[in-house]
């Protein structure tokens, strides 16, 4: 699958270089994706400070996720402008750009005037920090990936791709973590009035060191040979993509899909879910999927360094397949009642299995030539996250009015829809491209 790897490029171990570039991406992408995710677990609060009181619950939580949703439909827009400048100008200056662009709103969401102090304008300036929260990672999630990818050995992409992806993931259990620490240390009134600010302000400031930390990464080696060689694109990158790689944008937006549902419906929705329908303590789920998370942000290493021992296609069986059976094992044993330890353990081996997704990134970064590879994967990841991120959780809360099994259902068949993706001419198309240096 990757002969063009070998034949290409020189085989040699990871160096020091290697995982010092590795460390620095994994570690900006976790405080990033902080960043984007912290809105969510603080979006009641948020709601009751930057709406009129006067509203009823029900519309003031709509409004509220609409401001978070905006974050998702800003992805594809500041991922296709960040990723035209990557292809044009380099990788690491829009690596940099973008966790600057995520940092400043965050730090600016927890220093804003609530609805109380200014008005109408408070969910005004919420709504355009949470769009350009949504630019920086669209170009942020492509970036990285592309970037540690052509840092390292061709041998050892899988792997560092996955270990990029378990970091991005890790800003999921961080947030998750600072969200139980800041509501087990001030009561509900604190919280209100200032502690709720706490969590924004420190992913303001620690996405400005991670900032001054990319300053010690050096450009890809890739980019600098398209440079040296003036391979460059010569027109707009999206429109070379659209062009003359439909098929590895089919591929990669195909894979978002598996992706996006397995990230939305067993570790986003799915607390609620236990909650709601099973009546589990919301400690106990928020615990399990504490657990869950950390399993998932493990997996993405394991997933991607098997992807380089064994090949991507045995991989993609083994994880998707995985994924399959330990989702519905944990959600069919939940009707009869399940104890505490049992609902850690099921959640822990399904969130195993979420690290699946890290075999979405490693196929869109070889499913582009150099030239255009950051357009190509930003494209299509953004545009397919924006998508399905977005019907994902409609879907699935329709499904579940008339089956109980509705989340189970769903990643079953995004799964096999990634397990045949491996065997079709699509697949080989990706393959056959990969890594083309």
């Amino acid at each position: 699958m990757n002969t063009q790897d070998s034949t290409t490029a020189p085989s040699r171990a990871l160096g020091r270089e290697d995982y010092k570039t590795l460390s620095l991406s994994a570690l900006g992408g976790t405080l990033e994706f902080y960043d984007f995710v912290i809105f969510v677990f603080f979006s009641a609060t948020l709601g009751h400070l930057f709406f009129p009181s006067t509203l009823p619950d029900w519309m003031i939580q709509l409004q509220t996720l609409g401001i978070f949703a905006a974050g998702y439909l800003a992805r594809p827009v500041g991922g296709i402008i960040i990723a035209h400048y990557g292809d044009k100008l380099g990788r690491k200056r829009m690596f940099t750009l973008s966790i600057f662009l995520m940092a400043a709103p965050t730090l600016i969401i927890g220093l804003l005037p609530t609805y109380e102090v200014i008005g109408v304008a408070a969910p005004l300036l919420l709504l355009a920090m949470r769009v350009l929260q949504g630019a920086a990672i669209g170009g942020e999630m492509p970036g990285a990936w592309v970037f540690v990818s052509e840092h390292v050995p061709p041998r050892n992409s899988g792997f560092s791709v996955g270990v990029l992806t378990s970091g991005i993931c890790g800003g999921i259990l961080l947030g998750s973590l600072v969200a139980i620490a800041i509501n087990r240390s001030y009561s509900t009134d604190e919280i209100a009035s200032y502690a709720w600010r706490i969590p924004f302000i420190l992913g303001g400031l620690f996405g400005f060191i991670s900032v001054y930390l990319r300053r010690f990464l050096s450009e890809t080696p890739v980019f600098r040979e398209l440079a040296a060689k003036r391979a460059l694109a010569h027109e707009l990158p999206v429109k070379t993509v659209l062009r003359e790689h439909r098929a590895a944008c089919i591929l990669t937006a195909a894979y978002t899909w598996s992706l996006s549902t397995a990230v939305v419906v067993l570790i986003l929705m799915t607390p609620t879910l236990l909650q709601k329908m099973y009546h589990i303590a919301p400690a106990d789920a928020l615990e399990a999927n504490c657990v869950g998370t950390l399993m998932l942000v493990i997996g993405c290493g394991v997933f991607g360094a098997l992807a380089d021992r064994i090949g991507m296609r045995i991989t993609l069986l083994l994880c998707w397949g995985g994924l399959t059976l330990s989702a519905y094992h944990f959600f069919t044993a939940l009707p009869g009642g399940v104890s505490y330890g049992a609902l850690v353990f099921n959640y822990g081996l399904m969130g195993f299995f979420v690290g699946s997704i890290a075999t979405m990134a490693i196929v869109g970064v070889r499913a582009f030539p150099p030239a255009i590879r950051y357009s190509g994967l930003s494209f299509s990841y953004n545009i397919a996250y924006a998508i399905f991120g977005g019907l994902t959780p409609v879907l699935t809360q329709l499904w579940l009015q008339k089956d109980v099994l509705a989340g189970a259902h769903y990643v079953a068949v995004v799964s096999v829809l990634a397990m045949v993706l491996a065997f079709t001419s699509l697949a080989a198309y990706g393959w056959a491209n990969a890594y083309r240096k």
